[in-house]
């Protein structure tokens, strides 16, 4: 389970106690359409209840009854000033344009310039490192070793399934209600039969290869 290991050893490096550490995860890059959404999160470490810092972990190893409780849980305290939450995105038009990795750097840019709190430090999940205005950490499967990181990947997790869920409505057929904008084998039927939608993302291979049929 997560912890505020990671943090605290933040601290000490930078001489602080409980230091304003925040937390970086993004969701969406593996997906046929949709955005990518980062989540940022900073946790008041002496005030943030135990109980939900015992439910809080990968947003992927948790049910979607838990992470939308978890969510709730959350934003109530970020309304009560314990927490501090923030995302940002970036679009399919922005992924066509910078590719994945890069549009992955920018939705975590804009999580963490979004939150209203200002990080001394970063905690960001993965192996690399967005260019961010404070000392940053690179953690490899950080949203199941950091706190703050989990924290992001659920906020992140929900808001981009809800978006998925309101595409599904917008562009019937696809099963993004379901698959999320993933290669599901729904998803490659839908792709044929009824073709490309607007929040497709074209430079990916399956996207580029339909859209050639047409040419």
């Amino acid at each position: 389970m997560p912890d505020f290991s990671r943090e605290q050893n933040f601290d000490q490096e930078l001489g602080i106690n409980n230091a304003v550490i925040a937390g970086v995860d993004e969701v969406g890059r593996g997906p046929w359409a949709g955005p990518v959404v980062a989540g940022a999160a900073w946790l008041d470490r002496e005030k943030i209840p135990s109980a939900l810092i015992s439910k809080l972990d990968d947003s992927k190893k948790l049910s979607i009854k838990k992470r939308e409780d978890i969510n709730d849980e959350l934003y109530d305290l970020h309304q009560q000033g314990v927490i501090n939450l923030a995302l940002g995105e970036a679009s399919c038009e922005e992924i066509d344009e910078l590719n994945i990795l890069q549009a992955s750097m920018l939705a975590m840019q804009r999580a963490i310039s979004n939150l209203a709190v200002t990080p001394q430090a970063i905690l960001v999940d993965g192996n690399k490192i967005p260019n961010f205005p404070c000392p940053a950490q690179a953690v490899v499967k950080g949203d199941g070793i950091s706190l703050s990181i989990a924290a992001a990947s659920v906020i992140a997790k929900v808001n981009r399934d809800h978006q998925m869920f309101e595409l599904s409505i917008q562009y019937p057929g696809y099963g993004w209600e379901k698959n999320q904008g993933y290669g599901t084998a729904q998803h490659r039927a839908a792709l044929l039969d009824l073709g490309v939608t607007p929040a497709h993302r074209r430079t990916f291979r399956p996207i580029r290869e339909r859209l050639e049929l047409n040419d």
